[in-house]
């Protein structure tokens, strides 16, 4: 499989010797594994504040690749969609994958060993049954109302 982000020419190791707040753009879009978990719909309980995640994917995810269709103009379909960076990052930990590199290396803990950086196969994420690669259902096809019926568990 090709990786879609381009990791050539990047510092080595540079997850593990400087923090997220000194990554350079490219790095810090190196980060993203590509497990589409983020992309997927998110029920928030208004009483507790518990995330839950639905099979129900933004209408951008291409489920065959784990990957935004419209990655670099996805705010003209999807307005609400978040731009993750060093500067929002405590105030979306909550919501975010419990494999994200992203919060991984931000509270402190390594990446897996399926992470593309670390593996140098996009394909690694996929392989370890951590994405969404072909389970999700696009939003368009279920009423927000149903939403709840298709509660999963993280694919950890």
């Amino acid at each position: 499989m090709t990786d879609p982000i381009n990791r050539d020419g990047l510092r080595p190791r540079f997850w593990e010797k400087h923090p997220v707040d000194r990554l350079t753009q490219a790095e810090w879009e190196a980060l993203c594994d590509g497990c589409g978990k983020c992309c997927l719909n998110k029920l928030e309980d208004e009483d507790t504040g518990e995330v839950a995640l639905t099979r129900i994917a933004c209408r951008l995810l291409d489920d065959t690749t784990c990957r935004c269709s419209q990655y670099t103009i996805r705010h003209q379909f999807v307005p609400e969609c978040i731009v993750l960076s060093p500067q929002n990052m405590d105030r979306n930990l909550y919501w975010m994958p419990e494999t994200c590199a992203y919060k991984l290396l931000w509270t402190g803990k390594p990446l897996f060993d399926w992470h593309p950086l670390i593996s140098g196969d996009p394909q690694t994420v996929h392989d370890a049954g951590v994405s969404v690669q072909g389970f999700t259902i696009p939003e368009f096809e279920v009423p927000e109302e149903d939403w709840e019926d298709h509660i999963i568990e993280e694919p950890t």
